[in-house]
């Protein structure tokens, strides 16, 4: 297991009444939450780097990179 770090975080009421309903682990959820936020930047910068260098990514590039995210072939990533 990872170490961790006790933070506090300020959220508004409404979100965190619903986020209890969802979850009895809301440092888990919160945690998850964030994982996925800065794998969706890195992705983003990634992106925008190799795009610079590049030149803008085709149809079927796109194609292809959702299929081997997802796992499914060009026809249903559409």
């Amino acid at each position: 297991m990872s170490s961790t770090t006790r933070i506090t975080v300020t959220l508004p009421s409404d979100q965190v009444a619903e986020l209890r309903k969802l979850t009895d682990n809301v440092s888990g959820y919160v945690a998850e939450a964030v994982a996925r936020q800065i794998r969706h930047q890195l992705l983003g910068d990634d992106l925008r780097r190799h795009e610079e260098e590049h030149g803008s990514l085709s149809d079927v590039e796109i194609a292809e990179a959702r299929a081997k995210i997802v796992g499914s072939t060009g026809a249903d990533a559409a």
